[in-house]
């Protein structure tokens, strides 16, 4: 198995204070997997996602990816990991200023020995001839193509990515849907995204839903909707 989630428990807080966010999780994701992790807010899927990547650390509970636990390794090492292995989407496109769309992307190129190309990657992504402009001369959804590209050169074996489409328009959230999609099918990456909107599900290989820190259901869609054909 290429991922395995076994017994993870994670609280915030101390005493009478403290919430137990997630409560002893387990899950298996499959090499390739698109999975979507959905619930409303408060259910626990933006921490799983952040311990998937090593970003927070679990109370309880093993991480396993290609054998590999990520509990036992040092930061350094977890560093490491994060650097080969992850690109990271979030709702927020964080990208660099002052620097062009080319060169935002070639940000995360910098972190692997064999990043994909980045002309064929910008042609991908629909930002060719956009590539000079500067961030704030681009549209919320040309910056977070910008931001999917500087995660995915590296061509990581998991693209994690939290409510990427949260901060667009119906029509630009289903163009960057369609994005991730072509994403997921052209470069065969593990994708796990956080959602609240319940229609993204359909179009996932696995769909995980959360609620009060716990796995309400976990089941394979039999029969995916393309990203294009949603509607909500």
């Amino acid at each position: 198995m290429f991922l395995e989630i076994r017994g993870i428990k994670k609280s915030f807080g101390t005493g009478d204070s403290c919430v137990n966010v997630l409560k002893g999780l387990d899950l298996n994701i499959e090499k390739g997997e698109f999975c979507v992790l959905l619930g409303p807010s408060g259910s626990g899927k933006s921490t799983l996602l952040n311990i998937i990547g090593g970003i927070d650390g679990a109370d309880e509970g093993s991480i396993t990816i290609e054998g590999e636990r990520l509990e036992d390794m040092t930061e350094k090492k977890l560093s490491l990991y994060r650097r080969k292995h992850l690109g990271y989407i979030f709702q927020m496109y964080n990208l660099i200023p002052n620097l062009t769309v080319r060169e935002n992307i070639e940000v995360g190129a910098y972190l692997r020995e064999q990043p994909l190309d980045v002309d064929e990657l910008l042609h991908t992504l629909g930002l060719y001839e956009h590539q000079r402009k500067l961030p704030n001369q681009l549209s919320g959804g040309q910056q977070q193509r910008t931001a999917i590209g500087r995660a995915i050169v590296k061509n990581p074996d998991i693209l994690l990515c939290d409510e990427p489409t949260g901060a667009l328009d119906y029509h630009t959230s289903k163009e960057i849907l369609k994005l991730i999609e072509t994403v997921n099918q052209r470069y065969g990456n593990t994708i796990i995204m956080v959602t609240h909107n319940d229609a993204i599900k359909d179009m996932a290989d696995r769909v995980v839903k959360l609620r009060d820190g716990m796995i309400r259901k976990n089941y394979r869609n039999e029969v995916k909707i393309p990203a294009i054909d949603l509607e909500w």
